[in-house]
């Protein structure tokens, strides 16, 4: 990084653009494997915030890979550099007063931990969407765990590269206990409890 380089503050700040929105921001980190539902849940959490008027964006892995992430591969450095630039976007959402949703495998412990320090302790959530490995293998809504077991995708999360659980989330959803209406309104739960909604 440059030494030439300085942060310039704007007049406009974060607590103002929260103010306008009537609204606290936050980021709701949505973490699991491949097929746990992760983006139909966000999209069904975003649905809900957005009737309740509340200003929202919905980060999604496989968008981002299209776009801003679209030169990185899947090798464990690639990944890390995947979950740092979705961590600076979210960043900046956060800055603007918007409650962000972002479903992403993220796999490794240590990277989530590097967006958490990078959001913010108050504004990060991270939200365990926990399905078995089995489960997602049956339900293989892209054919990737297909491709993985037949050798075609390398370093695929869950077989040719680990998965790290969260090891103390702020949310669990278990996808298998429950339908997804009452995992929306467990995470509609969750932000009033702790006065993200009110």
């Amino acid at each position: 990084m440059s030494s030439n380089l300085v942060f310039h503050s704007a007049f406009v700040d974060a607590a103002w653009r929260s103010r306008i929105k009537s609204q606290r921001p936050c980021v709701l980190w949505f973490t699991g494997l491949s097929g746990t539902g992760k983006s139909t849940i966000a999209n069904a959490l975003e649905q809900a915030l957005a009737e309740r008027g509340k200003h929202t964006y919905l980060l999604d892995g496989d968008n981002l890979r299209l776009g801003l992430c679209r030169d990185l591969g899947f090798s464990d450095v690639d990944r890390q550099e995947n979950i740092r630039r979705v961590a600076e976007v979210a960043r900046l959402f956060i800055d603007a007063g918007i409650m962000v949703i972002t479903a992403f495998i993220s796999p490794f412990q240590h990277d989530r931990e590097v967006a958490r320090a990078l959001i913010g302790e108050d504004s990060f959530i991270e939200v365990f969407i926990d399905t078995p490995l089995e489960e997602c293998e049956r339900r293989d809504p892209k054919g990737l765990y297909r491709k993985a077991r037949a050798g075609l995708i390398a370093n695929f999360t869950g077989i040719g590269s680990a998965y790290e659980p969260p090891l103390n989330p702020q949310i669990h959803l278990r996808t298998l206990e429950h339908d997804l209406p009452t995992l929306v309104q467990v995470l509609l739960d969750y932000l009033m409890l702790e006065e993200f909604l009110s």
